[in-house]
């Protein structure tokens, strides 16, 4: 161990020490090909490493007549810490995919996915009760599963047998790259779960829920990552106060790759006076390269919501992009230098009651006139879910519908934890929308969309859904809509992050206790 022999060594001074120590033995590039990869020792031991798996599960066999093998190679990554640090070098041996044939090589191949407000409404549920979260990655998950198909394929690059060159192997389990991977390793963890004891969700069917003396432990499935926490000691240690999620490290590893990290920050994503249009006259930009830095934020809009309406307005001007579009994708990159810390929080003992909150600009846009809808649902304190999209028609039912099968969808996913909910509040700052969805007086004036408005009323009749009145400068969806103020912007992100709900309470009529208690 090298240190200062007078310094007093402590436990996180050891697992620092430890960690450089270990850098020594990991490459910290990635390899191009295989022969730049054969060119590291540790690449190497990596490789080995994935060949060992890999034959482990398959045959060496020669070549049957009948049957063309299928082409494989080499995938090469670093795989980082949290500090951003190279801790592991990954070598895969990949199947090329694009060589198999339906109905020979494969023949079913969806394998469900969890959606990111089932995570979401799993985080919350968990923190509110408690639960320590653990999540993990299943080395060499795809070599799990079991085919039913017959598959060959060649020799890995690079190792290919001097004695036996035109050999190959025949799969008996799932190998990364195969049409079938997914569906065959989500089949064989199913099965186990199942034979455990656990049940699956009734909706989402990547959910398993275990109950045992009265105590809960709840799997998510997410490919091969899987989350798991639990309410007994025994199934699981306890958890936090809370739980924040974040993109930390990814924020700054992209500031860096697009050269903005030595930019001036922004306090807000977008200017109120900024009012994108086509810009035909503006000069042409490189269309590839906003595609590039509309694409990285997009998938920082998973836990970043406040900026879900200044990338999703920006996304829609790049079939032909101008200066004037790559400046406002760029305020939101100086946006992110400014907040690059900022997380969702997912609270311990919150009430959970699920509520929705709906608004829309009204015409906001400068080419056809269409609207803009925001909406948002919370579970508890915790925000679960939220969209900013353009009206594809001018008609307003059409956002309230969407609305509401996203409420009903999260309340049949919910009950699965055990939870039921009747009378989900949706609230919208427009009077007038609650009044033709309430009252049937009011239908003769609106025919042209009143077909529109039976799927909202039919499940405001069945005591599913109702319409519940907030004041404007209270709407949360308001943030999905527009460009907002500082101060503005800053109060409503506090609160759809979880931080402080407090300023919207009130705004709810006294009947609706459950939703008061939420937000203390």
């Amino acid at each position: 161990m090298i240190g200062d022999i007078h310094q007093r060594v402590t436990r996180s001074s050891v697992n620092s020490l430890a960690f450089f120590s270990h850098s020594a033995y990991v490459a910290t590039f990635e390899p191009r090909d295989v022969s730049h990869g054969l060119s590291d020792p540790n690449w190497v031991n990596a490789m080995h490493e994935e060949l060992e798996n890999f034959e482990r599960n398959h045959d060496s066999v020669e070549p049957p007549p009948n049957f063309r093998p299928i082409g494989t190679k080499w995938v090469f990554k670093n795989k980082q810490g949290e500090n951003g640090m190279v801790v592991r070098n990954k070598a895969r041996l990949v199947a090329q995919s694009f060589c198999q044939k339906k109905e020979i090589d494969y023949e079913e191949i969806f394998a469900p996915v969890a959606h990111l407000e089932a995570i979401r409404i799993f985080f919350a549920f968990a923190a509110s009760k408690g639960f320590k979260l653990q999540q993990m990655d299943v080395k060499s998950v795809f070599l799990n599963g079991f085919i039913e198909e017959e598959v060959y394929v060649r020799q890995p690059p690079g190792f290919e047998s001097a004695k036996f060159p035109d050999r190959v192997y025949k799969l008996t389990k799932a190998l990364y790259g195969l049409k079938q991977a997914p569906r065959a390793w989500y089949a064989r963890l199913k099965s186990f779960l199942l034979k455990s004891g656990f049940v699956m969700g009734s909706v989402d069917k990547t959910l398993f829920l275990l109950s045992r003396g009265g105590d809960t432990l709840i799997v998510q499935i997410y490919v091969n990552d899987i989350i798991f926490g639990g309410s007994s000691h025994a199934l699981i240690k306890q958890g936090l106060e809370g739980t924040f999620v974040h993109q930390a490290k990814y924020t700054r590893h992209i500031l860096k790759k697009f050269n903005m990290g030595d930019s001036k920050p922004m306090t807000t994503p977008m200017s109120t006076n900024t009012a994108l249009d086509a810009d035909e006259d503006g000069e042409v930009v490189d269309q590839k390269e906003l595609q590039e830095l509309i694409g990285s934020l997009l998938y920082l809009t998973a836990t970043r919501p406040n900026i879900q309406f200044a990338v999703c307005l920006c996304a829609s001007y790049q079939a032909s992009p101008r200066t004037f579009h790559r400046q406002a994708v760029k305020r939101i990159f100086r946006y992110l230098k400014f907040t690059s810390e900022l997380s969702l929080w997912y609270s311990s003992g919150s009430t959970l009651s699920l509520i929705g909150f709906l608004d829309a600009d009204h015409a906001g846009c400068r080419i056809d006139r269409k609207s803009t809808s925001g909406t948002c649902q919370l579970l508890g304190t915790s925000l679960v879910s939220w969209s900013s999209r353009r009206q594809a028609k001018p008609f307003p039912p059409l956002k309230q519908n969407i609305c509401c099968s996203l409420l009903l969808w999260m309340k049949a996913t919910i009950s699965d934890f055990g939870l039921r909910f009747r009378k989900i509040p949706l609230l919208v700052d427009s009077t007038y929308a609650i009044s033709v969805a309430k009252n049937p007086v009011l239908h003769s004036k609106t025919k042209h969309i009143d077909v529109r408005f039976h799927f909202l009323r039919d499940h405001y009749e069945k005591g599913d859904i109702d319409l519940v009145h907030v004041v404007s400068a209270n709407q949360l969806a308001d943030i999905f809509t527009k460009p907002l103020e500082f101060d503005a912007f800053t109060r409503l992100r506090l609160q759809v992050e979880g931080v402080d709900n407090a300023l919207i309470k009130g705004e709810i009529e006294s009947q609706w206790t459950g939703l008061i208690a939420l937000l203390v």
